[in-house]
């Protein structure tokens, strides 16, 4: 279990969830933005939520049978419900803003450049279905740039949980501070790795294990990924420090150059383009700061296809064996 590997190695942190390495439970990041939503309706009464038709997939449908009066459902009509939450914004609502990431990041970049960020409003982007791992919907569903498009836009706020508890604090922290934030959460169920009382504030990225021969710095579901591929790694004596880097914009640029001066080299992990992405995020940080050897793990230049996820994982290189084996390879490569 976990937990005697803990009391043997005190090297992750102490309140990940203790079957990381077992049978883990799921839950898609998405369900943590619902049970965020209904906490802050009743929290909350300046918070208000806009859908784009796709209330139950996204699941803003707890907030809509909660409370009716303060749920707008806009239709397929993305780029009026991001001027309409401008509006709200300046009001003094909080609007949450829920569709697909293809729908969220791509559809309705002008308005939310326009719109929201240009006047700084305090506008929500939950954005879901994100990355390649939304199974049978293919290209057209997949969104594998949005972390590129959101993340160069002035005053906006970039968050990637890394599963379905983060999904829930990350959501409720955006409704605390000002200014617009794009919290990108995806589909498919992801393994819960951590629990209520792991630490999470925007802008502080999480060492989730410790390590001195190689940092991996990951969001979102690959987070899961990184920390076995580390486990296993063990076994091959290369100590491996996994960091859970879930706000790309601002990042936490202390605890990177960090990681990159104690280490020496750095591997990013993500389930996006690797150009333009958070590895890209990552890689310019540290070549102002710190130069290392720096090697992305992610979609490489092209787009998704239709699949089972686990038969994408694969084709992608995305599979925590692959992940394991870049790691190692790049470890090796250092050493050389």
């Amino acid at each position: 279990m976990f937990s005697d590997f803990m009391e043997e190695k005190i090297k992750y942190h102490p309140t990940l969830a203790e079957n990381v390495f077992d049978e883990v439970k799921k839950a898609s990041t998405r369900d943590g933005f619902g049970d965020a939503l209904h906490v802050l309706g009743e929290k909350n009464p300046n918070v208000v939520v806009l859908s784009g038709d796709l209330c139950y997939s996204t699941k803003a449908n707890v907030f809509k049978e909660k409370f009716p009066d303060r749920f707008f459902e806009i239709g397929i009509a993305e780029a009026n419900m991001v001027g309409i939450a401008a509006g709200l914004s300046n009001t003094g609502k909080i609007p949450f803003i829920s569709t697909f990431g293809v729908f969220a990041a791509g559809r309705v970049w002008d308005q939310i450049r326009m719109s929201v960020c240009y006047s700084n409003y305090n506008v929500k982007i939950a954005a879901t279905h994100c990355g390649l791992f939304v199974g049978g919907d293919g290209t057209s569903h997949q969104s594998l740039e949005d972390i590129a498009l959101t993340r160069l836009l002035p005053n906006m706020k970039v968050i990637v949980p890394c599963d379905a508890v983060e999904a829930k604090k990350a959501t409720l922290a955006t409704a605390e501070i000002y200014g617009p934030v794009f919290i990108r959460l995806g589909r498919e169920k992801a393994p819960i790795i951590t629990t209520e009382d792991t630490p999470f504030k925007i802008g502080n990225a999480k060492i989730f294990r410790e390590g001195s021969d190689i940092s991996v710095v990951a969001c979102g579901s690959m987070v899961y990924e990184a920390l076995i591929a580390a486990h296993i790694l063990e076994k091959d004596g290369i100590d491996v420090r996994v960091i859970n880097n879930h706000t790309v914009k601002p990042m936490d640029e202390k605890t990177i150059i960090k990681a990159a001066k104690d280490t020496g080299v750095v591997v990013t992990v993500e389930e996006h383009q690797t150009m333009a992405g958070m590895g890209s995020a990552v890689a310019e940080i540290v070549s102002q700061e710190y130069p290392v050897p720096i090697k992305m793990v992610g979609i490489m230049d092209r787009f998704g296809e239709s699949g089972h996820p686990d038969n994408l994982k694969r084709k992608f290189g995305l599979t925590t064996e692959d992940v394991t084996r870049i790691i190692r390879d790049t470890f090796y490569r250092k050493k050389s």
